[in-house]
């Protein structure tokens, strides 16, 4: 790379790719996680020859504790209230459905905003929970969020995204106090948000300040 592009490649959107050839989000998404995690991000690169990244990331000085984290959360992630959940990819829906539904949920499942819709619509009881990706084709999970809050104002909303928190905030992608999980993430990990998301002030889909892709 040339020191042109070499200063711009971690920022969102950028890529020296042609059109329809890049997003301008992987190393984006890579700086994000790394930086989160309190590391650093070295790049050295020369035309012709090639690029080296080296990442940093900070040593664990701490002893290790050696009671389970499975044993410590097991009690905290179960529940038995209804999520929506809306993800394209099939063996990730069938994934999270069984894990949560093993934890006591009752999951219902949508391929995307407009399915998610017609399954709202068809489901009579209350649904506790929706789980949406934040960037989807037709209908974005923003602009689901705020249909279903006409008929479903207390639902709350989880956002996911691959992309990164920072920058799905920083690019007005997502507005106001509402609850992200950036992906891929631990089934655990994601157990844990659900409840936290469940039990405390997350934002509702009748209240949140969503904004339309």
């Amino acid at each position: 790379m040339g020191e042109q592009t070499q200063s711009r490649i971690f920022e969102p959107f950028f890529t020296p790719k042609g059109p329809g050839k890049g997003t301008g989000l992987g190393l984006a998404t890579v700086y994000g996680v790394v930086k989160q995690s309190g590391g650093y991000v070295w790049v050295y690169s020369e035309l012709d020859h090639g690029t080296t990244f080296k990442i940093y990331l900070p040593q664990v000085g701490a002893e290790v504790d050696k009671q389970s984290p499975e044993t410590k959360q097991r009690g905290q992630q179960r529940g038995n209230e209804t999520i929506l959940f809306v993800e394209d990819e099939q063996s990730v829906r069938e994934l999270v459905k069984n894990y949560l539904g093993a934890n006591g949920y009752h999951v219902l499942e949508a391929s995307d905003g407009v399915q998610a819709l017609r399954v709202a619509v068809a489901y009579p009881c209350p649904i506790h929970t929706l789980i949406t990706d934040v960037v989807m084709p037709h209908l974005s999970g923003p602009e689901l969020a705020t249909k279903l809050g006409a008929e479903r104002g207390d639902m709350k909303v989880l956002f996911i995204s691959g992309y990164t928190d920072d920058t799905v905030f920083r690019h007005g992608v997502l507005e106001g106090d509402v609850a992200f999980l950036q992906k891929p993430f631990n089934l655990k990990a994601l157990a844990q948000k659900v409840r936290e998301v469940l039990s405390g002030d997350a934002v509702t889909v009748g209240r949140g300040d969503f904004k339309a892709l």
